[in-house]
């Protein structure tokens, strides 16, 4: 197969795994909150969140992880190891992007089980887990540097961290 042409179908996998697990983190956040409902629509809303998720991860998200790993263990093949050290970041960032998908599976069993594994609060700061992964990726890739991909990844952290104090710092205003 054409370089070009797997490197496009790898990266419309990323786009959909990604926004899989951008979409689900958020439906968590849903689920979590109706829990706060009375009955009935606090049932109705925890069985419609269930369904949602549960397609949203048979359908789309577990799919698209599948196929953007399948696209990118061929892609490697274009990339000697021992010549990328970028590739070395960006498959030390799969490790813990794969962790965080499969993590989210598991939230998702718990909700369905009934169980809250986390509050609203904690799945929105869960939520940016992904973009911070996303952002480390693309840098390393599209750079081809590690330096380029870790300044990138730690802008991206320190930004989401002031992001985080700023949100529960309003939330604490709440109270």
């Amino acid at each position: 197969m054409d370089y070009i042409i797997l490197k496009a179908l790898h990266i419309v996998g990323v786009v959909s795994w990604f926004a899989g697990l951008f979409y689900i983190v958020r439906l968590f956040i849903y689920h979590v909150e109706a829990h706060d409902e009375a009955e009935p629509k606090r049932g109705i809303l925890l069985e419609q969140y269930a369904l949602m998720e549960r397609r949203l991860w048979r359908a789309i998200t577990v799919p698209a992880m599948v196929f953007t790993a399948v696209t990118g263990v061929w892609l490697i093949h274009f990339f000697p190891l021992k010549d990328s050290p970028w590739l070395h970041l960006k498959l030390g960032l799969l490790v813990v992007l794969f962790a965080y998908h499969f993590h989210c599976g598991w939230i998702r069993t718990q909700l369905a089980a009934g169980a809250r594994p986390f509050t609203s609060k904690q799945l929105r700061v869960y939520n940016e887990v992904a973009t911070v992964l996303l952002v480390g990726i693309v840098f390393a890739v599209v750079s081809k540097t590690v330096s380029v991909g870790l300044w990138a990844l730690g802008g991206c952290v320190a930004f989401l961290g002031i992001m985080v104090a700023f949100f529960l710092k309003k939330l604490q205003g709440r109270d």
